[in-house]
């Protein structure tokens, strides 16, 4: 029993993985080698990550998400529930492919709603908002408020979680008060 972290009984953590303080480790999951946890992140029911894969501080990792090589979380990431993340672009069972496995990074702060897609490749920005269903096949701008097969922007999102509304190239968050400006297809926090 490590006191630095908890680890479900029913859980595995591979030799040359390190979890960092305060993370938690639920039912029936798996992190493998050479697997980096940040701190203070909670891992959910049936969760596979790795091998090699970095997971930042304060991230939540919802039940029957798997997070292979390639994939980076910067901190305080949300994985929602049964979330897929991919990272070879055209598989075949037949065909060995681990030397095309395509990065993919997740920035700080964003959200992956319930059972999104995440196809490999691609960058989420920093508190972007990836709606529950949602595949991913592009980019995904700082903020954005993205849905649907595939995915297309709909709006923009304060990092609070609230969305936003533009007047006249400014938004203040109704939530918050943090201020935006958008120009073009970005915003920024003033």
């Amino acid at each position: 029993m490590n006191e630095l972290y908890f680890v479900h009984p029913s859980s595995f953590v591979d030799e040359g993985a390190h979890v960092g303080e305060g993370t938690k480790i639920w039912h029936f999951s798996h992190i493998l080698s050479n697997t980096t946890i940040g701190k203070k992140c909670i891992i959910g029911q049936n969760v596979m990550i790795g091998p090699d894969v970095m997971v930042g501080n304060g991230c939540k990792i919802q039940n029957n998400v798997s997070i292979y090589k390639g994939v980076t979380l910067e901190d305080q990431v949300f994985c929602g529930p049964s979330c897929v993340f991919t990272n070879v672009y055209t598989p075949r069972a037949f065909i060995e492919r681990k030397n095309e496995f395509l990065l993919t990074r997740v920035k700080r702060g964003a959200t992956i709603g319930a059972n999104a897609t995440i196809v490999c490749g691609v960058t989420i920005g920093k508190y972007a908002f990836i709606g529950a269903g949602t595949v991913v096949t592009k980019d995904v701008a700082d903020y954005a408020l993205v849905v649907g097969i595939p995915s297309r922007r709909v709006g923009w999102m304060c990092s609070c979680a609230t969305r936003l509304t533009f007047t006249r190239g400014k938004a203040v968050c109704t939530h918050c008060n943090e201020t935006y400006k958008k120009t073009k297809e970005k915003i920024e926090k003033l």
